[in-house]
């Protein structure tokens, strides 16, 4: 895929993160300020990726029904594995998601980054939005890494790296996203895999591998 096909995907899916963003339909809303794998090569199989899918969809789906508006809770699922971030009005609501989001099918680990916080607006999460789209951006301009295999959330400043990555690869994104625009911090929430894995992951049609830093 061209660069500049890339950037489009891009600021596609920016745009539809923002409307969502802005929209405040649901309290509990898919992803938080996510973009997914819209670059080829995500790393999942396609049986992870449906069941990251309903994981996402069953878990916002029942905190919506048990806890109401009077919780701002984002779901990002990769690989199974749960990042929770938003706002909650208490400790008791903010273990209470946690409870909610263990008893769905298919979770094997969760990372609770709620925080007991007034919801943050609109313009902040519009802000997070953005932030996450430059980070994108910033791995799509890289020569050294495959954009696709990286999953990025942002909250109130903070960056979330979700992935199936080397090390490389993760200091590299890591890197990149400390020095972007609007990043107050970057937690990593990867799976480290070897050099010699990566190369089995790739597809057939990657003729080439990012040049090694």
């Amino acid at each position: 895929m061209r660069q500049s096909t890339q950037r489009a995907c891009l600021a596609s899916v920016l745009a539809a993160s923002l409307a969502v963003a802005l929209s405040g339909c649901a309290p509990a809303v898919l992803g938080g300020a996510v973009i997914g794998s819209m670059v080829a090569l995500d790393r999942r199989t396609s049986g992870s990726q449906l069941e990251d899918e309903g994981i996402e969809l069953r878990s916002a789906s029942r905190i919506r029904d048990q806890l109401g508006e009077r919780v701002h809770v984002n779901i990002a699922s990769y690989n199974r594995q749960v990042l929770l971030t938003g706002e909650v009005p208490n400790d008791k609501d903010r273990q209470q998601v946690e409870q909610i989001v263990s008893k769905v099918d298919n979770v094997r680990t969760i990372v609770n980054e709620l925080a007991v916080l007034g919801n943050t607006t609109f313009s902040q999460r519009s802000s997070d939005a953005l932030v996450t789209g430059r980070v994108k951006a910033g791995f799509i301009d890289a020569k050294d890494l495959y954009a696709g295999a990286f999953k990025v959330v942002t909250e109130r400043g903070v960056t979330y790296l979700m992935g199936r990555v080397s090390q490389r690869e993760a200091n590299r994104a890591t890197d990149i996203a400390r020095s972007t625009t609007g990043v107050q911090k970057v937690v990593r929430i990867l799976e480290i895999i070897s050099e010699e894995d990566l190369q089995r992951l790739l597809p057939a049609s990657a003729t080439t591998e990012p040049a090694k830093k």
